[in-house]
C-alpha cells in the first residue's frame, strides 16, 4: 500500500505522524511511503532523513491524498483538506469527532474509512495510542499550571512546593487515568499537596498504593469537587470517556468560589472539556480568565514538545499502521479487535456510538459493516 505522511497544518502543531525510523520499517514491510515536504521539521526530522529511510518526498498534501491508500495525520484533518479526502481512503489520526460536528459531517460525506487513534482499545480497556500523549499531557499540565500561577501571568503567586515555613500549593486532579496519574506524580514530586478524585475505586486504591504521602485519593462526587475546588490553587481536568464528549464536572458556580488567580488546566478539551467554562485555546494564545480564574485549554498540548511526542507516538501507532497497510482496513479490523474499536466512520456510516450519540446521528455497528 502507498502510505502518506502529511504535514500538520493545525495552528502551532509541530508533531509528525511518523519518524524516519518508522518509514524504514514500513518500507521493509513492502509499502511505499510518501512524506509531505518539511512534514518533520517541527520535530527535528528533515526531508533528507526521510529520503534516507526510503520515503518519497512530495511537495503538496493534494498529491499525497491523490496517491495514498492510507493517509496519516497527528491531528484531525482541517477544513481545507476535506475536499481532498477520497472515497475508501483510510484516514488514520487523532480525530476526536465527538467534539466537532462540522468535522464529523464532513468525514461522513467523504465516504472515507476513518480510524481514530484515540478509540483503538485493548481487551483490558486501555487505549494504547492515547496513553503516550496522555503521559506527555499529564506531565505538561503541571508544568504549565505552575507557570501560570506566577504573578506576571495573573496568577496568585504561589510556588507549588512551597518552602520551609510556608505551606505548599494545593492541586486538585479530577480523573485518575493516565493523564491524572502523571499529573499527580509531577505535582507530588514538586512537593504540592495533591488530591485525586475519581469514580473508580480500584483505580484510587492503586494510586493510594503507589503515590507518595502528599497524595490523597477521594471518591468523586459533585459535593467532593465543590468542597475541594474552593481551596485549590491548581485544578487539572483529566476525565476521559473514549470517543465521547467529556462530562462537565466543574460548573461555573463552582469556579466562582475559587481563589482569584488560581489556575485550571483542562486536558480533556480535545473531547469538549470537563469544565463548564472551557473553550479551546492555542499555544500562541493559551489562557483566558473567567471570574478571576486562569483557564489553560490548549487542544494539542503535546505539540509543544514535538520531538518527545513524535517519538512516543510512532512507537505506539506503527504496529497498527503496518497492519492496516498490509491487510487493508476490512481484513485488519476483522483480524484485530483493537483496530475494529478504532473505526469511527466507515464509508459514510457512523460506527462509533459515542460519535453518533453526540450529534443525534444514526449508529451502525462496525460488525454490520464488516
Amino acid at each position: 500500500m502507498i502510505v502518506g505522511i502529511l504535514k500538520e497544518i493545525k495552528i502551532e502543531e509541530y508533531r509528525v505522524s511518523m519518524t524516519p525510523a518508522g518509514v524504514e520499517i514500513m518500507q521493509n514491510h513492502g509499502h511505499r511511503v510518501l512524506v509531505e515536504k518539511n512534514a518533520g521539521i517541527g520535530s527535528g526530522f528533515d526531508d533528507r532523513s526521510y529520503a534516507g529511510a526510503g520515503a518519497e518526498i512530495v511537495k503538496t498534501a493534494k498529491e499525497i491524498y491523490n496517491r495514498a491508500g492510507m493517509v496519516m495525520h497527528v491531528k484531525e484533518p482541517q477544513p481545507i483538506e476535506y475536499p481532498l479526502i477520497r472515497r475508501n481512503q483510510i484516514v488514520f489520526a487523532y480525530l476526536h469527532l465527538a467534539a466537532d460536528e462540522l468535522l464529523t459531517r464532513a468525514m461522513i460525506k467523504t465516504k472515507s474509512v476513518d480510524v481514530a487513534y484515540e478509540t483503538i482499545q485493548k481487551a483490558d480497556g486501555s487505549l494504547p495510542l492515547l496513553i503516550p500523549m496522555s503521559e506527555v499531557a499529564g506531565r505538561m499540565a503541571i508544568q504549565e499550571g505552575a507557570k501560570y500561577l506566577e504573578m506576571r501571568y495573573g496568577g496568585e503567586g504561589v510556588l507549588l512546593g512551597g518552602v520551609p515555613g510556608v505551606e505548599p500549593a494545593t492541586v486538585l486532579v479530577i480523573g485518575a487515568g493516565t493523564v491524572g496519574a502523571q499529573a499527580a506524580k509531577m505535582a507530588c514530586g514538586l512537593g504540592a499537596k495533591v488530591y485525586v478524585v475519581d469514580s473508580c475505586l480500584s483505580r484510587l486504591r492503586y494510586l493510594n498504593d503507589v503515590m507518595p504521602q502528599n497524595c490523597f485519593t477521594l471518591m468523586s462526587s459533585p459535593a467532593t469537587i465543590r468542597k475541594l475546588i474552593r481551596g485549590a490553587d491548581l485544578v487539572i481536568g483529566s476525565v476521559l470517556i473514549p470517543g465521547t464528549k467529556a462530562p462537565k464536572l466543574v460548573t461555573r458556580d463552582m469556579i466562582k468560589t475559587m481563589k482569584k488567580g488560581a489556575v485550571m488546566v483542562d486536558v480533556a478539551i480535545d473531547q469538549g472539556g470537563c469544565f463548564e467554562t472551557s473553550r479551546p485555546t492555542t499555544h500562541k494564545d493559551p489562557v483566558y480568565t473567567v471570574d478571576g480564574v486562569i483557564h489553560y485549554c490548549v487542544a494539542n498540548m503535546p505539540g509543544a514538545v514535538a520531538k518527545t511526542s513524535t517519538l512516543a507516538l510512532t512507537n505506539a501507532t506503527l504496529p497498527y499502521a503496518t497492519q492496516l497497510a498490509e491487510k487493508g482496513w476490512k481484513k485488519a479490523m476483522q483480524d484485530n479487535h483493537e483496530i475494529r474499536k478504532g473505526a469511527n466512520i466507515v464509508k459514510g456510516a457512523v460506527t462509533y456510538k459515542g460519535v453518533a450519540d453526540a450529534f443525534g446521528l444514526k449508529f451502525t455497528p462496525i460488525d454490520k459493516v464488516l
